[in-house]
């Protein structure tokens, strides 16, 4: 039996319970933000994930108060300043979406607090999402002058239909857990003590259940997730590429980064 050691990964974290893998996102001092190690991290993890013989369900969840924050505003300020840096990670990127819905094995989110951007893509394409009461959730590129490239344009759509999606993509608002249940978007929302509880019982009646039906099923159920991601990626990237060299771009990474609100002139 083939017991993954998960070596070399610098912004993850990894636990085992019994047959349950538990995945956590481990930048807390930055929100849990995406830079360049956890972009290469997740580009390889699902898939190490699925030839892990030793593991029959995923838990994916995110240390401290937020699941995942989107890109860190010093690696999004590096792409600007480097825009050959956005083309180098632009295959990492599809991995990502590509890894996630190509993983065999059932993969629960432990959706613990804020999910935004990269983070939300990740969060909605993981099979069952359990969400604290506190959590949120949205997909903000558009505040931050960017395309909603890295596979929220693919998701979000198939989850609560084109009107809502188109919505929340092109104003960039951040979803409470209570309503991203009355949407669609996630499966359950549990006050954020009993989190852990609700998550581990959904892991263990998927990990005590028929494996190969659990997975076979996740896996023709994700064929049209699959052709739709291999049909979009490579233009949302490229157009999510175009937008990192706008000035409407930098500014709004300029604000964020100077904690205010930007000003954008359509550049």
């Amino acid at each position: 039996m083939r017991v993954a050691a998960y070596e070399g990964y610098r912004t993850l974290r990894f636990e085992r319970r019994g047959r349950v893998l538990r995945v956590t996102i481990d930048r807390p001092e930055a929100l849990n933000a995406v830079d360049d190690d956890m972009h290469e991290d997740l580009s390889r993890v699902f898939d190490e994930i699925n030839r892990d013989q030793a593991c029959d369900v995923v838990v994916l969840t995110g240390a401290g108060k937020a699941f995942c924050a989107g890109g860190d505003a010093r690696w999004l300020q590096s792409m600007i300043d480097e825009p050959d840096r956005f083309r180098a990670i632009a295959p990492a990127a599809k991995r990502i979406v590509f890894g996630l819905l190509e993983l065999e094995k059932p993969i629960i989110c432990r959706l613990n607090g804020a999910a935004a951007g990269l983070g939300a893509t990740i969060a909605l394409m993981c099979d069952i999402i359990i969400a604290a009461d506190t959590a949120v959730i949205g997909d903000p590129h558009v505040r931050m002058g960017f395309v909603a490239g890295d596979g929220g344009a693919v998701i979000w759509p198939q989850l609560i239909g084109f009107a809502r999606a188109k919505e929340l993509l092109m104003t960039g608002e951040m979803v409470p857990a209570e309503r991203a249940e009355r949407l669609g978007l996630v499966n359950y929302v549990v006050p954020a003590a009993e989190l852990d509880a609700r998550v581990d019982a959904m892991a263990d009646r998927l990990a005590s259940g028929p494996t190969w039906a659990i997975r076979w099923t996740k896996t023709v159920t994700n064929i049209p997730l699959r052709r739709l991601a291999h049909e979009l990626m490579d233009t949302s990237i490229a157009y999510e590429m175009m937008t990192n060299l706008t000035a409407d771009h930098r500014e709004a990474v300029a604000a964020f980064r100077d904690k205010r609100k930007p000003r954008f002139t359509g550049g």
